[in-house]
């Protein structure tokens, strides 16, 4: 059987890559004592090689959309998985934090690149009306990755060397490459125009410093003073170029995009969701690690519930969204992801594990058809001259709403344990934090229910009936 090749190979090419970023991105969580006792260092001074990746991240990801129309979407996607690609080789070979410093920071440059400029290839290849099939594609491999992430890593650092968690990704960017040469379309966009240069300053500086204080908020990895400052900086930078982006001809991210109704409802309800569904492993690795004692693995095993709800939604969501539409299958499902955190709020120690799975499987489903949704509803009313900056856009606004959900946890979290004069984490230590983002998933609620009732209807294939 021939294997369609825009409305599935090529979205199952860009699911991987995704895949491969995210997993990276949490696989190293779970490696960095080993790596630190490897390189002579502090496990604390270890975290500079995750903040060092995020904050590579936040600074090159608003040029994604401007590159992508300038150069084309094959050369940009492939030349960004050749930088992750040989950044992950720097990192396995490196012998001391600096090396592994500048190699995250050269990975991150790639990674960067890889989750809006892999979005925008499906977004101005696939017909709207397979486009929710394709994303579905797309989807369930990016959120599988967070999830496997810990589980493999402690697999990894426990039978083979740390250096496999980096060189494992050798052979798949090398294979990506060659696929995405032979499948993927070079589409450009005519007349682009300059790069927006004192915008990209402003954001990037905005950006790195807002990520960077949120992601290390709450974790006592940086004196309170500077992770204040940090998020001073990065306020002040943000906020100057909301000021200019109103008056510069041709800004970097475009803030008259918002007056689109379902994008507007992606960046803000679909901000407020990514703030609790991007803490949830942190919070559940923090639950049965610390909270119930188990190993990394038996933690890993534990959160494959989650992992098959997600896989659940290939066979469904379509259907839904067919029968539904995209408001309400978004709102369910932000809904039903709202209630299980709020139910996690309940778990104890003597929780029966049946309980608890039973409870993170439709959490998983939630999350999975939610976040497909929103990889769709904010594009379905753009024009095409626009999806790459509309994507670059909306690839920032999840990033920077995602650190502030992890970095609010873990203040949360460390406020409680403070509170109860604690050494040790226990799960009502984490109630509040679960609490917190179950509440701001349902304030996702608000947006989508603005959203007319037959938003995308082209798009889900609802109008056909």
């Amino acid at each position: 059987m021939k294997i369609p090749v825009v409305t599935v190979l090529v979205p199952l090419i860009v699911g991987c890559a995704q895949f491969m970023q995210q997993l990276d991105s949490t696989i190293i969580a779970t490696a960095l004592p080993v790596i630190a006792d490897s390189l002579k260092e502090e496990p604390l001074r270890l975290n500079l090689a995750i903040t060092s990746y995020l904050l590579s991240l936040a600074v090159f990801l608003p040029i994604s959309g401007w590159m992508t129309d300038r150069f084309g979407t094959r050369t940009v996607f492939a030349s960004a998985m050749a930088v992750f690609t040989l950044g992950s080789m720097l990192c396995g070979l490196a012998d001391s934090l600096l090396f592994l410093v500048v190699a995250r920071i050269i990975q991150g440059a790639g990674g960067a690149m890889m989750l809006p400029v892999g979005r925008m290839i499906i977004l101005k290849t696939v017909p709207k009306e397979a486009l929710v099939s394709a994303m579905n594609w797309v989807t369930i491999p990016g959120v599988l990755g967070p999830l496997l992430g810990p589980p493999l890593g402690g697999f990894i650092v426990t039978y083979f060397s740390w250096r496999w968690i980096f060189f494992m990704n050798l052979p798949v960017g090398l294979l990506g490459i060659a696929l995405i040469c032979v499948f993927v379309r070079n589409i450009r966009e005519p007349g682009v125009h300059r790069l927006d240069l004192a915008g990209f300053l402003m954001v990037g500086v905005g950006l790195a410093c807002l990520v960077f204080g949120f992601t290390t908020m709450g974790r006592g990895l940086l004196p309170l003073s500077t992770v204040i400052w940090l998020l001073i900086v990065g306020s002040a930078a943000s906020l100057a170029y909301l000021v200019y982006a109103t008056r510069a001809a041709a800004p970097l991210l475009d803030l008259k995009m918002l007056k689109v109704p379902s994008f507007r409802a992606g960046i803000v309800g679909g901000g407020l969701f990514y703030m609790g569904a991007t803490a949830v492993p942190f919070l559940l690795a923090l639950l049965f690690q610390l909270g119930f004692g188990l190993t990394p693995v038996e933690s890993g095993v534990m959160t494959l519930a989650v992992a098959l709800g997600s896989v659940c939604t290939r066979f469904s969501l379509t259907r839904l969204l067919r029968r539904f539409g995209f408001r309400t299958v978004t709102i369910a499902g932000a809904l039903l992801h709202a209630l299980c955190l709020l139910a996690c709020v309940l778990f104890h120690v003597g929780t029966p594990y049946a309980l608890i799975l039973l409870t993170l499987f439709p959490m998983g489903f939630a999350r999975s058809v939610t976040y497909t949704s929103l990889n769709s509803l904010p594009y379905i009313e753009m024009q095409p001259s626009v999806m790459s900056r509309a994507q670059s856009f909306a690839s920032m606004a999840q990033q920077l709403f995602g650190s502030f959900g992890v970095g609010l946890t873990a203040l949360i979290a460390h406020g409680s344990l403070l509170l109860r004069g604690g050494a040790e984490i226990r799960p009502s230590d984490l109630a509040p934090a679960f609490l917190i983002i179950g509440l701001l998933c349902a304030a996702s609620l608000f947006s989508f229910l603005r959203l007319p009732a037959d938003i995308g209807a082209d798009v889900s294939g609802r109008s056909r009936g």
